[in-house]
């Protein structure tokens, strides 16, 4: 909380040093952060965009998967495509084998909905002693290229494309009996896991330097982009983490409750996330009312698990930085017990197994520079 309140402060101040308003709102925050995480870093999108050509990322992300698992992919034009902008690929694992069949659907069309995402079109498992393996998607909605100018990602988008790629490893390495408990069909609190670790290697030079080129000059990203990049990942951390454990809080506490006890949502509300709120509540507006995670979103009691999710992704990563980012002998481990092993068996359990022990909530505190002890 004390990493909250002095982030906060700090804005204030910037705040009242470029002549902000005095009544700071709630919906000042956003605007004022932007401008001060620029100040701070010198780095924006802009500035980025021309290192992360789409298909560099892809090839990329491609690599990183070679790297790790020894998978190859290879674009197939003779598999039937639900729409022409859709890009097939065969995958084979480090064996030569067949794998998966790959989906990449990345650009925006009518009736197409906003985000990302990870869908399975077939789903891994035995069936008549063959095992049938899966056919996976992700989907993005990235600015398309145009005759002068290729598709540029935002670092944003860089990490969106990392994420939902990790989800699409879960789902084509599953190795189990039964469709309903293989790939990501797993603990709502687990399946985050090996899509959120993945984003890890977008800010590691020996990743970046894979992939991260000038689109007109091929001229790699220098290495003082990718140290701001570093530096600026953690600008507010502290903010954002009390903003997702009162939100979880939250949930929790509508999900515990008997509403029949419950007269006022409002004032239910404010008394659930008091000591989370550093900001006077806004009359007007009501999150319960509009936290579509937590009702029809399929959160109910389960929003918790993106903060959750973060603390083993961090724990699991720090064994790859103990050992490199493309240690064979930690990937086969995670690919042993994690990717392959879907839910096969309790998620501690398969946790244990990979890294020794259970995940240690301080690698999240860590990485985030809301403590400064070493590993």
């Amino acid at each position: 909380m004390s990493f909250a309140k002095d982030e906060l402060e700090e804005l204030k101040a910037y705040i009242k040093a470029n002549n902000g308003p005095e009544d700071l709102k709630k919906w000042d925050i956003p605007y004022y952060a932007e401008k001060l995480k620029k100040e701070k870093f010198a780095i924006d999108d802009e500035l980025l965009r021309p290192y992360f050509k789409l298909e560099n990322v892809i090839e990329g992300v491609f690599e990183t998967a070679k790297r790790l698992y020894g998978f190859t992919f290879i674009q197939r034009n003779d598999i039937p495509l639900y729409h022409k902008d859709v890009t097939t690929y065969e995958v084979k694992n480090a064996q030569g084998e067949f794998l998966a069949v790959f989906y990449a659907d990345f650009f925006p069309r009518a009736g197409k909905r906003q985000g990302a995402w990870m869908t399975s079109f077939v789903n891994q498992k035995i069936e008549n002693g063959e095992n049938v393996r899966p056919h996976v998607s992700i989907v993005c909605n990235f600015t398309k290229p145009t005759e002068s100018k290729p598709s540029l990602l935002s670092f944003d988008e860089v990490t969106t494309l990392f994420h939902e790629f990790g989800h699409a490893l879960h789902g084509m390495c599953a190795n189990g009996q039964y469709g309903s408990l293989t790939g990501t069909s797993v603990y709502w609190d687990f399946v985050e896991l090996p899509s959120q670790i993945l984003e890890n290697w977008c800010y590691e030079k020996e990743c970046l330097d894979l992939f991260a080129k000038h689109y007109q000059t091929g001229e790699a990203i220098p290495s003082d982009f990718i140290q701001k990049i570093v530096d600026s990942s953690n600008f507010q951390s502290g903010l954002a983490t009390i903003r997702q454990i009162g939100l979880a809080t939250l949930d929790m506490a509508w999900h515990s409750q008997n509403p029949k006890d419950i007269t006022s949502v409002k004032d239910f509300e404010i008394s659930v996330t008091a000591k989370t709120d550093l900001m006077p509540s806004v009359p007007e507006t009501c999150t319960s009312c509009s936290f579509s995670h937590i009702f029809p979103g399929g959160y109910s009691s389960g929003y918790y698990s993106y903060k959750w999710a973060e603390v083993i992704d961090a724990d699991a990563f720090e064994a790859f930085k103990e050992k490199g980012i493309f240690n064979q002998e930690v990937a086969t481990a995670f690919y042993k017990n994690v990717l392959s092993a879907g839910g096969s068996e309790h998620p501690s359990i398969l946790y244990k197994r990979f890294r020794g022990r259970e995940a240690d909530p301080k690698a999240l505190l860590r990485r985030s520079g809301l403590i400064k002890e070493s590993v």
